[in-house]
C-alpha cells in the first residue's frame, strides 16, 4: 500500500472539519456523518472542542483510497492555534486547502497557502460550500489567482450555485490545456504541430507531475455538507498529490509533532518516519545528547488494513504513535533531524499574560499542569519569575487564553485568572559593538578568554554564530558552550526582550589546559571547565550588546477591513488614533498595517462603528521600531548588566 500524510487546513469556519467528516465517510471510516454544531465529529475529541465547535488540537486518523493508505491530519483554522499547523506542515507529502465559496480568500488563506508555497509542499484547493446562499465560485477561483498570486487550474465547474442542488460538473480534461501547457513544453509542441486534441490521459499525467512539484494548484468545488464534489476530490488527492518516500534500510529520521497523554498519564508521541524503520526497545538519540526507549507503538492506518493497530517496527513514510519518550517534545526530532524539523514557518506569539491560581497554595500544582500543556505547545513560552512568584505564557490571542484557562479548570482542577495581555516586543542591535575578557587579567575572575562582536543581521535572520578563531583553538566542548550561552543569553537584551536578527561572531579565545598537582591529582584552580565559559559568556555578549545599542520594536499587523462604504469616513480617524496606516483603500475595503497591541481593540470597536457589517482579518507582517518611551521586560535569573549582582550570584564573590 502507498501512503500519503495529507494536511486539511483552512480559514476558520470555511468547512474544514465538515469535509474531514466527509473524506471519513467516504473511506469506511464513519457509518454516519458527524456534525460541528452537534460536536459530534470524529477529530474534534476534545470536550472543549465539540463545545466551542473549533479545532483546538490537530488530530491524525486513516482511511484507505484504492492502494493508498491516507493519514489524515485534521488541524485547527483558528489563528490563535496556528502553533498547532505549524508543526504539523513539516510531516506532510500533500495538503488540501479549504476556502469558503461565501467568504473567498481570508487572511488565514492567504497565511496558508504562501507558506505552503515557500515550503514547496504540494497542494489542492477545495473550494466548499456552494450550496450557500451567496457562493460565488468564479469569483473565489479570479481570487485565488489574483490575491494568492496563484497558478490554478479549475477541474470543472458548479451548477446550481447558490442552492441545496448545487453540484460539481468535472472537466473531460481538454480545459486543462492551456494551464498544463505553461509548465510543459515538450506537451504544447506536441499540440501545435499536431494541430489534434492532446489525449485526456495525457493531459492528466502533465497535471499529476506539475501538482507534485508544486507548480499548479488543481482546484476542486463543493460542498462537504451535502458531498458534491467530495467523490472528485478523493480521486484528486491519489491521482495528484505525491506518496510519501523514504529508504527502510537507511538511517533513522524522523519528527515529532504531538504529544498528548495516555488514560495512565504516560506521554505518548505522534512522529512522523522519513528514513528507516524504527522497533520496539530500540534506543534513540534525542536532543541535547539524551537517549530513550521505545516500549511500544502503533501505527495508522487504514480500518481495513490487518496491519493496523499495535506493531513492532514502523518504516519510513508512516506516523506512528510511540511510548517510552518520557523526555521528547513536540518538535522534537528523532535520529538524524529531517530537511525541514525545526523550521518556524509562522510567526511566534505576540502576546504575552501572568498566570495567577485562584488559591496561592496551587502554585505548584499551576507550574506542573503548564508545563504539561507547554509539552502539547511548546510556543505557550513559560517564563517562570521566582522572585515575583510568576508564571507568564506567550500567547496568540484572547481566545487561546480562554481555551487554556478552561484546561486547567476540567482537566486539573485549577481555577486561575489572567492578567491583562501586553504585547511581546523584541530588540534588534542598532549598530556594531565588541567586548573581551582575557584569561588572568583584571577584572576577569573565570580561567576563559572570550571576545565577542555583535552587529545587526538581516530581517528574519535569527542569531547567527560565527568565528573568527581558528576552529582547533579551544576544544569543541568549550566552543559549544559558548555558541548555546550567547544564544541563551539574548534571550533578554538590554530592556529584557528577545535580541533578534543580529551576528555574534567570536573574536577571541583561550583557556587553560588541565593540569594536576604533584600527586596526580586534578587541580580546578589551574585548569579551565565549560563552566568558566558560560559563566564568562553572559559578561561579553551583554558588554558588546551594551556598545551596539539596541532599538525596541513592536510587533505590526497587516490587516484587512471590509466594510460598507458609507461608514469609511467614520472608520478612518479611529485607525489614526489606533496607529494604524492605510497602505490601500477602495469601496468598502482598507487595506494596511496597525501595531499588534491595537489589533483587539479595533475588533471590538468595529461593530459600532459599521452597523455590526465590518469584517477585519490580520496577521502578523513584521517588527517595527517602538514609538514613544520603549517598553522594558522584567529580568528573570542572574542579570549580567549588573556585574557586581552576576557576580556575586555566580561566584558568590565580587
Amino acid at each position: 500500500m502507498r501512503t500519503l500524510n495529507l494536511g486539511i487546513l483552512a480559514h476558520v469556519d470555511a468547512g474544514k472539519t465538515s469535509l474531514t467528516e466527509r473524506l471519513l465517510l467516504a473511506g469506511g471510516v464513519i457509518d454516519e456523518l458527524g456534525s460541528v454544531d452537534d460536536g459530534s465529529t470524529q477529530t474534534d475529541s476534545l470536550d472543549l472542542e465539540r463545545r466551542r465547535g473549533i479545532t483546538i488540537r490537530s488530530a491524525v486518523v486513516s482511511f484507505a483510497v484504492g492502494d493508498t493508505t491516507v493519514n489524515l491530519i485534521d488541524t485547527p483554522g483558528h489563528p490563535d492555534f496556528i502553533a498547532e499547523v505549524e508543526r504539523v506542515l513539516n510531516v506532510l507529502d500533500g495538503a488540501v486547502l479549504v476556502v469558503s465559496a461565501v467568504e473567498g480568500v481570508q487572511a488565514q488563506t492567504r497565511v496558508l497557502m504562501r507558506t505552503l508555497r515557500r515550503l514547496g509542499i504540494p497542494a489542492l484547493v477545495f473550494v466548499n460550500k456552494i450550496d450557500r446562499r451567496g457562493a460565488r465560485p468564479h469569483g473565489v477561483l479570479a481570487e485565488l489567482g489574483s490575491r494568492l498570486a496563484l497558478p490554478v487550474a479549475a477541474m470543472g465547474e458548479v451548477a446550481g450555485a447558490g442552492t441545496p442542488e448545487a453540484a460539481f460538473v468535472p472537466y473531460d480534461g481538454a480545459e486543462l490545456l492551456d494551464v498544463v501547457t505553461l509548465h510543459d513544453d515538450a506537451l504544447l509542441a506536441a499540440y501545435v504541430r499536431g494541430g489534434e486534441a492532446v489525449p485526456p490521459a495525457r493531459l492528466r499525467a502533465a497535471l499529476a507531475a506539475q501538482t507534485r512539484d508544486a507548480l499548479v494548484h488543481p482546484v476542486f468545488f463543493g460542498s462537504a455538507i451535502t458531498g458534491a464534489g467530495v467523490d472528485d476530490l478523493v480521486a484528486g488527492v491519489r491521482e495528484l498529490l505525491p506518496a510519501a518516500g523514504g529508504d527502510p534500510g537507511g538511517p533513522v529520521s524522523g519528527a515529532v509533532f504531538k504529544v498528548e497523554r495516555g488514560p495512565a498519564g504516560e506521554k505518548i508521541a505522534y512522529a512522523r518516519l522519513f528514513s528507516g524503520t524504527l522497533r520496539v526497545r530500540d534506543r534513540l538519540r534525542l536532543p541535547g545528547g539524551g537517549e530513550a526507549r521505545i516500549t511500544g507503538m502503533d501505527v495508522l492506518s487504514a480500518p481495513a488494513d490487518s496491519a493496523s493497530g499495535a506493531r513492532a517496527s514502523v518504516a519510513a513514510g508512516q506516523i506512528a504513535r510511540l511510548r517510552g519518550l518520557d523526555a521528547v517534545r513536540v518538535g522534537d526530532p528523532l535520529g538524524e533531524p529531517p530537511r525541514r524539523a525545526g523550521e518556524c514557518h509562522f510567526a511566534p506569539p505576540t502576546l504575552e499574560t501572568v498566570v495567577r491560581p485562584a488559591r496561592p497554595a496551587d502554585r505548584g500544582a499551576l507550574l506542573l499542569a503548564l508545563t504539561r500543556l507547554a509539552e502539547q505547545d511548546p510556543l505557550i513560552g513559560l517564563r517562570q519569575d521566582d522572585a515575583r512568584g510568576e508564571v507568564s505564557l506567550s500567547l496568540y490571542g484572547e481566545v487561546q487564553k480562554e481555551v487554556i484557562q478552561t484546561t486547567l479548570l476540567e482537566e486539573h482542577g485549577l481555577e486561575v485568572s489572567f492578567m491583562e495581555s501586553t504585547t511581546i516586543c523584541v530588540e534588534r542591535p542598532l549598530g556594531s559593538g565588541a567586548a573581551v575578557e582575557l584569561i588572568a587579567e583584571d577584572p576577569n575572575p573565570f580561567l576563559a578568554t572570550v571576545g565577542l562582536r555583535v552587529e545587526p543581521g538581516p530581517p528574519g535572520g535569527g542569531v547567527v554564530f560565527r568565528l573568527e578563531v581558528e576552529l582547533g583553538s579551544l576544544p569543541y566542548a568549550f566552543m559549544r558552550t559558548i555558541e548555546e550561552t550567547v544564544h541563551e543569553t539574548l534571550w533578554q537584551g538590554l530592556r529584557g526582550w528577545q535580541v533578534i536578527d543580529c551576528v555574534v561572531t567570536l573574536t577571541h579565545s583561550g583557556y587553560w589546559a588541565r593540569q594536576s598537582h604533584a600527586g596526580g591529582g586534578f587541580d580546578k584552580s589551574m585548569s579551565s571547565t565549560a563552566g568558566d565559559f558560560r559563566a564568562l559568556t553572559p559578561l561579553v555578549v551583554m558588554d558588546a550588546l551594551r556598545r551596539a545599542g539596541t532599538v525596541v520594536c513592536e510587533p505590526v499587523h497587516r490587516f484587512t477591513l471590509e466594510l460598507p462604504a458609507d461608514t469609511t469616513g467614520e472608520v478612518l480617524p479611529v485607525l489614526a488614533r489606533l496607529g494604524a496606516v492605510p497602505r490601500a483603500q477602495g469601496p468598502g475595503l482598507i487595506e494596511g498595517e496597525i501595531p499588534a497591541a491595537r489589533v483587539h481593540e479595533l475588533g471590538q470597536r468595529l461593530p459600532g462603528l459599521t452597523r455590526g457589517e465590518g469584517v477585519l482579518d490580520s496577521a502578523f507582517e513584521r517588527y517595527h521600531p517602538v514609538r514613544g518611551p520603549a517598553p522594558a521586560r522584567t529580568r528573570l535569573s542572574h542579570d549580567p548588566l549588573d556585574r557586581k549582582e552576576y557576580l556575586l550570584r555566580v561566584l558568590r564573590r565580587v
